[in-house]
């Protein structure tokens, strides 16, 4: 791991998460927005494909699954303590990093006048010999950190937004998890049971997988722990743009 960033302690202001799937959330910053909720901070998540491939059953209607996963994120977000949850229509598999996404995102940005973005590093393609990262996750990436900056804080950037009555939002640190570039380890002791009980809202993929992700988030989050004398922990690369 790179060495450790200058990690700001001091955020008070709101958190927009902003990822590609539902339950991407819970399994890459799960424990770190509970502990921020936990903290008093206002944690938005924005969701930005319905989840509708998100099976191997042939049979399975994507339609039926999309409400399905709405219903299971919103659960989940629950459990958080999330402010708000909003999960847009774009079908699974098939996010870009397009002006309309663009705007979208931009605009939940300043409606929450977030502060802090939490998203996935799009630059994290391949993990170790086992695993190449989904082609949304890297779009997702992208799309947060363009929206930051300079999306958000740029008055010819869907300028229409403030004619509506919104105003621009700096962005002072973007948290990326699933990243190769980790530079910070997060101490969420105290907050993985809450992590796993999100996640386990997720009902409709427990038969894809979600309880490798359970046991597999279990040892890694130890594992991070120990590097910094916790029980549990996730790691990220941050930018601190402030």
């Amino acid at each position: 791991m790179p060495e450790e960033a200058p990690v700001p302690t001091s955020r008070t202001g709101p958190v927009l998460g902003i990822y590609a799937h539902p339950d991407d959330a819970e399994i890459s910053a799960g424990g770190t927005l509970a502990k921020w909720v936990a903290a008093g901070r206002e944690v938005h998540l924005l969701v930005l494909t319905n989840g509708d491939r998100g099976s191997s059953d042939r049979s399975r209607d994507r339609a039926e699954l999309a409400a399905t996963r709405l219903v299971e994120t919103e659960a989940a977000a629950e459990v958080l303590g999330l402010a708000s949850v909003r999960v847009m229509g774009t079908h699974d598999g098939e996010l870009a990093n397009t002006e309309v996404v663009q705007e979208a995102v931009v605009r939940r940005i300043r409606e929450v006048r977030a502060e802090t973005v939490v998203s996935v590093d799009p630059t994290a393609w391949f993990f170790q010999n086992r695993y190449y990262n989904h082609s949304d996750h890297r779009t997702a990436g992208e799309i947060a950190l363009d929206a930051a900056y300079p999306g958000s804080g740029n008055p010819h950037y869907f300028a229409a937004h403030l004619d509506e009555g919104l105003d621009l939002r700096e962005i002072h640190d973007i948290w990326l998890g699933w990243t190769n570039e980790s530079n910070h380890i997060e101490d969420v002791s105290g907050f993985f049971d809450t992590k796993i009980a999100a996640l386990a809202k997720h009902d409709s993929q427990l038969a894809e997988g979600i309880r490798f992700f359970e046991e597999f988030l279990a040892k890694e989050a130890v594992e991070l722990g120990e590097k910094i004398g916790a029980t549990h922990a996730e790691d990220f690369r941050v930018l601190d743009l402030s």
